[in-house]
């Protein structure tokens, strides 16, 4: 909260956040696509991902893990989904997507979100995987997120739970995430080079 002493968990998190996304964004835009380009050969060969019969994901921003390719597959063989920001209720809302240039729009924080009035709403229990992204893992699946919830809210609104899986590069995977009670961990983190299982 705006004007509020951070919690020594709250610190520590921001301290990690700040270390792995100058990791990250250190990453030059080759190295990026390439490695981008072999955890989307991987997830892809996951059983969970084989076995699922709709996906929901994200598009990528900035220099995260460039979901372009991953979703482009998704949809030639499954349903996607993809959130919005619900600001005013704190959770992310699902549609389903189509295409990904007439259905996406910017949205909180620039990022390419479902365009509410051209998409169909999607529900959790629709949902068999769970593509989420993050700052930073463990090889244990411990997860940091950008500090705002949207996720470890939703994760923990299904039931049951379906596979979640995270793509971060070699650069984002820690020996410790600081983690609270409310902190959702992934089942699988896969990396250019690993897939690590909870």
């Amino acid at each position: 909260m705006a004007g509020q002493t951070p919690t020594p968990l709250q610190a520590a998190k921001a301290a990690l956040r700040r270390e792995i996304i100058q990791r990250r964004d250190a990453l030059d835009a080759s190295t990026r696509a390439a490695a981008s380009a072999r955890i989307t050969d991987q997830i892809l060969s996951l059983p969970c991902y084989q076995r699922a019969r709709c996906v929901l994901a994200y598009a990528s921003m900035g220099s995260e893990f460039d979901t372009t390719a991953l979703l482009s597959h998704i949809m030639t063989e499954k349903k996607l989904a993809l959130p919005t920001v619900d600001r005013t209720h704190r959770e992310l809302q699902l549609f389903f997507i189509s295409d990904l240039v007439r259905d996406l729009r910017p949205g909180v924080w620039g990022i390419r979100e479902p365009h509410p009035d051209r998409c169909t709403p999607a529900q959790p229990d629709d949902i068999d995987l769970v593509l989420a992204p993050g700052v930073a893992f463990t090889r244990h699946g411990e997860r940091l997120g950008y500090g705002a919830g949207y996720y470890d809210r939703l994760i923990a609104r299904f039931a049951p739970r379906p596979a979640i899986v995270a793509a971060a590069f070699n650069a984002q995977i820690a020996p410790d995430v600081p983690v609270g009670t409310t902190d959702q961990p992934v089942d699988i983190v896969v990396t250019e080079t690993a897939i690590y299982r909870r």
